[in-house]
Parts: structure tokens; C-alpha cells; sequence
């Protein structure tokens, strides 16, 4: 059932963005061997400001004289290690209280739901604008502001498929013979809703990408590692475009891009799967 999507072309291509990117964060010490944070000079002894693409600089300079194409490597690692950590949460928080909320009901239903409601009805980026004001500007406290959000979205979504598992007839005859209520829910309905998971994690990786770019924009981003956003940042108050200095601020949109859309791909191939009309029977 996990690999079906794959024959989904949306799927496929989402998958592979997330490969690409997987290994440009991996082999980013071969393919920028310049370091992100270096201040550059010319042969001349001259700082390397505002230098134009060319041979030596493939994307260029920045006003400090660092490397952009160096902080867009670098900034690879930055974003995957805050999407992963995101999508790692946000999955496995939402799976078991959506699990837990669906197969037991009642009142423990009702209190994780309004829990949910609750988180849901912050509002996103001031939220985490201000978490990450009070508790430090930090990659990890991004992630933990993504998180606290985030995983109400799949809770609800997996609760309601867990209301409709608990009552098939294997379920049942698990019942019958004596299974525990946990070994049910985690041995016989996990399996089953494990797809969903991995489509909110896919969503998650995107949506706190896109957050630490915005918070890192905002000027409330981890000061000490390079990302995209600190490079979008930087481009703004130097300000780049009057400048024309286009290398310096399209190429981490255009990463950015990517990674939502390819979120948005691998859920789309797992529609199918879930609404098997759509497969044109």
C-alpha cells in the first residue's frame, strides 16, 4: 500500500526532489568546499563584495563578500534537518493521538480534540514568531513551534479513519480471541493508517521549511547555522534586487518552492489510495 504511490507520476517526482535535495545536504562538504560564513577577498587583497556570476563564483558574492552558492548548498542541511525533525513529530504525535482518540472514544476523545481545537486556532507564524521570542532564536525551538501546530492536522484526519477500522470484522475477531486494546490499536489498526502518516510527515517537511524561511526572513531565525531564509534575509537589507543581484535571492526561492511542492506531489499520488474512485473505476 506505501509503495503504490510510487507509480503516481506526482509521487515519483515528489519523492525524487526529496532525494535530490537529500544528497546535496549530504555531499555538501564536496559540493561547496568554500566555507558559507567566509569573507572573501580578491587576488587584489580587495574584499570580494557584490561580485557578479562567473567561473570562481558561481552564483556570485554577497555584499560581506561570502559566497551565495556555498550558503545554498549549506542552507540545504539547515532546511531538511528542521523539515525531518518536523515531519518526525508532527507524524508520530498526530499517529498516536489520533489512534488513541478514534479507537477509544468518550472522553478521552473529546479532551485530545479539544486540545486539537485548541492548537488549531493560534494563529501560525505569530505563534511561532513569538515562541521562538520568549525561548531563545534557535533551529530547535522552530521545530518545536511547527510541531505544537502542526499535529492536529493528522490527529483529526487519522481519528476519523480509526473510527470507521475499529469496527471491521478482523478487529473485531481480535476482540474475540482476547487481544488487549493496545495490541489492537497498534498491532491491527496502525499498519492500516500508516500511509496517512506518511503523507502529513511528506506535508510537514514543507510547511516547516517554509516557516523557518519566513521566521529566518523576519530576522528571528538561528543566527549561527546558514538557511535559505538568512539568505533571503540578507538579500532584502542589502537590497539585492535594486541591485539586480538576482543569483542572490532566486535560487533559495526556487529551493524553497521545490520542497513545498514536492510535499504537496507525494500527497497528491496518495489520493488514490485513499479514494480508490479516483483511479477511474
Amino acid at each position: 500500500m506505501v509503495a503504490m504511490p510510487l507509480k503516481d507520476p506526482f509521487a515519483f517526482t515528489g519523492i525524487l526532489i526529496y532525494v535530490l535535495f537529500a544528497l546535496v545536504a549530504l555531499f555538501a562538504d564536496q559540493l561547496a568546499p568554500i566555507d558559507p560564513m567566509e569573507i572573501l577577498f580578491t587576488k587584489a587583497g580587495k574584499l570580494a563584495a557584490n561580485v557578479p556570476p562567473g567561473a570562481e563564483f558561481p552564483l556570485g558574492t554577497t555584499n560581506l563578500g561570502r559566497d551565495i552558492y556555498a550558503q545554498l548548498v549549506y542552507g540545504t542541511r539547515s532546511a531538511l534537518a528542521v523539515g525531518l525533525s518536523a515531519a518526525i513529530i508532527v507524524s508520530t504525535v498526530g499517529t498516536i493521538v489520533g489512534l488513541v482518540a478514534g479507537y477509544f472514544g468518550g472522553a478521552t476523545d473529546a479532551v485530545l480534540m479539544r486540545i486539537a481545537d485548541m492548537a488549531l486556532s493560534l494563529p501560525f507564524l505569530p505563534f511561532v514568531i513569538v515562541l521562538t521570542g520568549f525561548l531563545g532564536a534557535s533551529t530547535s525551538n522552530i521545530v518545536l513551534a511547527v510541531a505544537l501546530l502542526l499535529w492536529p492536522n493528522s490527529a483529526r484526519v487519522i481519528r476519523s479513519q480509526v473510527l470507521t477500522l475499529r469496527e471491521r470484522a478482523y478487529v473485531e475477531a481480535a476482540r474475540v480471541t482476547g487481544a488487549s486494546a493496545w495490541r489492537i490499536l497498534f498491532v491491527h489498526i496502525a499498519p492500516n493508517i500508516l500511509p496517512l502518516s506518511f503523507v502529513y510527515a511528506a506535508i510537514a517537511i514543507g510547511w516547516a521549511i517554509i516557516t523557518e524561511a519566513s521566521v529566518s526572513f523576519l530576522g528571528f531565525g538561528d543566527s549561527g547555522s546558514v538557511s535559505w531564509g538568512m539568505m533571503l534575509q540578507d538579500a532584502f537589507a542589502s537590497q539585492a534586487l535594486s541591485r539586480g543581484q538576482y543569483a542572490w535571492f532566486v535560487p533559495p526561492g526556487i529551493c524553497i518552492v521545490l520542497i513545498v511542492v514536492a510535499g504537496f506531489f507525494i500527497s497528491r499520488g496518495y489520493e488514490e489510495v485513499f479514494m480508490p474512485r479516483l483511479r477511474g473505476r
